[in-house]
């Protein structure tokens, strides 16, 4: 937020007593002359008259406040910072207005081009019951992305099956990666030479194709879902993801009706589920090494991890599952601070932390003992991994808050980052990893419903709370038989 912001907010501030729904003070400036048909505002009230000094005093004493920011700023600090961090160490300490919304940005209600949620009246405050969130379409869907897992034999005969469905009976544009369509088996079938010559190719970190894919469907396990989140790091078209893989799941459609299931999400009205992303900022050199054994002795994240022009921005991307912090090829526990909001939680000293989301729940931090929740959960995960403490429990945070992952200054070792599993890289003194909830989710279509299809996967894919049946008892008369 900048200055000049900041202080048209103050000016509006100071003067809200004297807006013209209170109606009890003048303006200084003229007005016009008032029509005959009004009647003439009558003189203001001496408890009115006091209101406005008062607030005249306030706007005094805020632009005081805006000279001693600018008087006290940082070197090298931007305007947009927040201006309750750099005025003086009493206001440091005094609590801070929030930045934004505890639970969570609101999620972006269009996906891709042409697909959006279909709006509900009985909403409140623009806020939709989960099990009433429905597909619909603006306009037809167009240009159909297919995800294939790769390396895949058995996958060959269902991916041209759905190609040649989608080309030649809904004459639909499918995309591809340029790498499953120079697939070898499907270069040597002559019969699927006219279809293969159709698709369109791209690469993936060459070509952006984010703008023009109005329905993604997935072939594989759960690694499909992922790969196509990470091609979209803004808006996300609705994915469609069968179930062809080792676990499934996040995949709830079955291959043998897919024409069926496919022909109903192109009529529109299918029920829906918005799985949460995370938005990562990796920013290195935050500060010079030598002063990075320096730590606030009152917990409060240091301005220069707060400021983003204070570092290099190397990676930001959006993660369906996880990001998960680890010691890496090092003997030594890791040992890394985590903040949230700008204010020292805990440091974690073992193999590593993982913050994951709802989705993520039931991934790696589920193997890592989380508990499990369902992808409409608003919320954060916090897991340890294998901490060196038998007090250090996983928690859940809103989803609206700002964690902030640093190398503690007492590390003996650098850290590994990893997102969703992939583009690992170390985590030195002196750089930050931001983390909090991204206003782009991923719509995920349901197969029944979002709330069965996410039971049926706990059951199918995990045996969530299988066991052998207890027999009941026999009736008897005698109570006492009941011990044996």
């Amino acid at each position: 937020m900048s200055l000049e912001v900041f202080r048209r907010r103050m000016d509006n501030s100071a003067g809200c007593s004297l807006s013209e729904p209170d109606g009890a003070v003048s303006r200084p400036t003229a007005r016009p002359q008032a029509s005959s048909k009004h009647r003439e505002r009558p003189a203001a009230s001496p408890r009115r008259r006091r209101e406005a000094k008062k607030s005249q005093r306030r706007g005094d004493g805020q632009e005081q406040l805006l000279r001693e920011l600018e008087r006290r700023r940082l070197p090298g600090q931007r305007e947009h910072l927040e201006p309750s961090g750099s005025v003086s160490d009493a206001a440091e300490s005094s609590p801070k207005r929030r930045a934004h919304f505890l639970h969570g940005p609101y999620p972006a209600t269009h996906f891709g081009p042409k697909a959006c949620i279909l709006p509900n009246p009985t909403s409140v405050m623009h806020i939709q019951d989960p099990a009433s969130q429905r597909l619909t379409w603006n306009k037809p869907p167009v240009n159909v992305l297919i995800i294939r897992k790769i390396r895949d034999d058995s996958l060959v005969e269902p991916f041209k099956e759905l190609c040649r469905f989608l080309v030649e009976e809904k004459q639909m544009m499918v995309y591809v990666e340029r790498r499953v369509a120079d697939d070898g088996t499907l270069s040597k079938d002559e019969n699927f030479g006219s279809i293969r010559n159709q698709l369109c190719t791209f690469r993936e970190g060459y070509d952006d194709i984010s703008d023009c894919i109005d329905l993604i469907i997935c072939l594989g396990g759960d690694g499909t879902l992922l790969y196509a989140s990470s091609l979209f790091q803004a808006s996300v078209p609705p994915v469609m993801a069968f179930h062809l893989g080792s676990l499934g799941f996040l995949t709830p459609f079955k291959f043998e009706s897919y024409k069926t299931e496919v022909d109903k999400v192109f009529e529109g009205n299918a029920a829906i589920t918005l799985r949460s992303r995370l938005k990562v900022k990796v920013v290195k050199e935050m500060f010079e090494r030598a002063g990075s054994q320096q730590r606030e002795h009152n917990g409060v994240l240091p301005h220069r991890y707060a400021s983003s022009e204070a570092g290099k921005v190397t990676l930001q991307l959006q993660v369906l599952n996880e990001v998960v912090v680890d010691r890496g090829p090092s003997s030594y526990l890791s040992n890394v601070d985590l903040y949230l909001d700008g204010r020292l939680i805990t440091s974690v000293q073992g193999d590593g932390v993982i913050v994951s989301t709802p989705t993520g729940s039931t991934a790696y931090a589920a193997a890592a003992g989380a508990s499990m929740i369902h992808p409409n959960v608003p919320a954060i995960m916090v897991t340890p991994i294998c901490p060196h403490s038998l007090s250090f429990r996983p928690i859940v945070v809103p989803a609206g808050v700002e964690l902030t992952i640093t190398l503690s200054p007492d590390a003996r070792n650098t850290a590994w980052v990893s997102f969703d599993g992939r583009k690992r890289q170390e985590i030195q003194h002196g750089d930050c990893i931001k983390i909090t909830t991204s206003c782009y989710p991923v719509p995920s279509i349901c197969c029944h419903d979002l709330v069965y299809d996410w039971f049926e996967s706990l059951a199918q894919c995990l045996h969530w709370n299988v066991r052998k049946r207890q027999s009941r008892l026999a009736e008897t008369s005698d109570s006492s038989d009941t011990e044996n």
